[in-house]
């Protein structure tokens, strides 16, 4: 699933310089910074590892697409979902050859697509495969995710929870009857969950990236439905500062109290409609710390993603919610008419003020 969503952050700043002469010398003089912030889920993932690279390497028409999206928003931070990890390769090659070197920092991590666990998780008597992955991928890394930034990212506090357990969820949907004796072993993120500090002239701006799985493509157990709910709960008990949370540095608690965050990412979970766990995204759209600017276009309304007709249709799986300390001037979804799209998502923007 492909989005994107840009935030302009405004940030007040002390005047420096003043003389006792100037009569103004006391006064604060508010010095903008705008800063958009952007989230895609740009469809950049291929059917085998490595493709992605190679691809990157020349003029891959769907990449360039997917560019051409970006560029016409300009965001200075960036997360795109279903990129491919491969390390550092592919990251600085879409870089490099399709915006010119813009973003001079990013951040990439592993996820849990692909990578084997080992056990016979979907249940079809064989062990291997992308249903018996700690996350759906038919290799390790497919459907990733990367953050670009023309900021800095304070990349030593970076904190991912690609390692969390979710039998360590207190109270999950976790369907122990399903999984049996191996329930114990399992993964809550599908990809993982990033908070990537971004300094923004001195004030942090923590990017808060997730991807959970689509709540489908299972069984009456409905075994992705409960996954997804709970990978959204963890974002809203992260920003909430739970302390059973733990990091894969061992670190434990969630998001420092009364820091400035933009939640970014396919959610997989419209409001009204689809297949989620009812009030899965609710979980995060009616905690007291996120507001959310609710962004539309003119001829869908609030929806951010084309899926196929009449089943599941048009939905708003799409979301930038920033936190309480800022103020939204203006927010759109970004649903070009009459050109191919490269991806089935669409661009979501909303300006703020700090």
């Amino acid at each position: 699933m492909s989005r994107l969503v840009a935030v302009t952050v405004t940030l007040a700043v002390m005047a420096s310089g003043c003389s006792s002469s100037d009569p103004d010398a006391d006064r604060r003089e508010a010095v903008t910074t705008p800063v958009r912030v952007a989230t895609f889920n740009a469809s950049l993932n291929r059917p085998v590892a490595g493709q992605l690279v190679t691809d990157l390497q020349g003029e891959d028409a769907q990449a360039r697409a997917v560019a051409d999206v970006i560029s016409a928003n300009s965001p200075d931070v960036l997360l795109v979902n279903e990129f491919d990890y491969s390390g550092d390769d592919a990251v600085r090659l879409f870089n490099d050859n399709y915006f010119d070197g813009q973003y001079p920092h990013s951040f990439t991590a592993p996820v849990n697509t692909g990578v084997d666990s080992g056990l016979d998780l979907d249940k079809d008597g064989q062990l291997g495969g992308p249903g018996d992955a700690w996350g759906f991928g038919q290799f390790p890394g497919q459907y990733g995710m990367v953050v670009y930034s023309k900021f800095p990212i304070a990349t030593d506090s970076v904190r991912t929870f690609q390692n969390f357990l979710w039998k360590d969820m207190p109270d999950s949907l976790l369907p122990r009857d399903y999984y049996g004796e191996v329930f114990d072993a399992l993964r809550l993120s599908s990809k993982s969950h990033w908070d990537v500090p971004i300094d923004v002239n001195g004030k942090t701006l923590h990017v808060l990236a997730s991807h959970p799985t689509p709540p489908s493509f299972d069984g009456p157990e409905d075994r992705n439905g409960k996954r997804n709910h709970d990978e959204i709960r963890l974002s809203a008990d992260y920003i909430s500062g739970a302390d059973y949370l733990y990091d894969d540095n061992g670190v434990r608690g969630g998001l420092e109290d009364g820091a400035s965050f933009v939640m970014l990412g396919d959610q997989n979970s419209d409001p009204v409609d689809g297949d989620s766990v009812a009030g899965a995204i609710a979980q995060v759209l009616d905690l007291p710390r996120v507001q959310d600017p609710a962004p539309a276009s003119a001829e869908h309304g609030t929806d951010t993603a084309d899926f196929a007709d009449p089943t599941p249709g048009d939905l708003r799986v799409d979301y930038v919610l920033p936190s309480d300390d800022l103020t939204v001037i203006d927010s759109q979804v970004y649903w070009p008419s009459g050109t191919e799209h490269p991806s089935d998502h669409r661009l979501v923007w909303v300006d703020l003020e700090i």
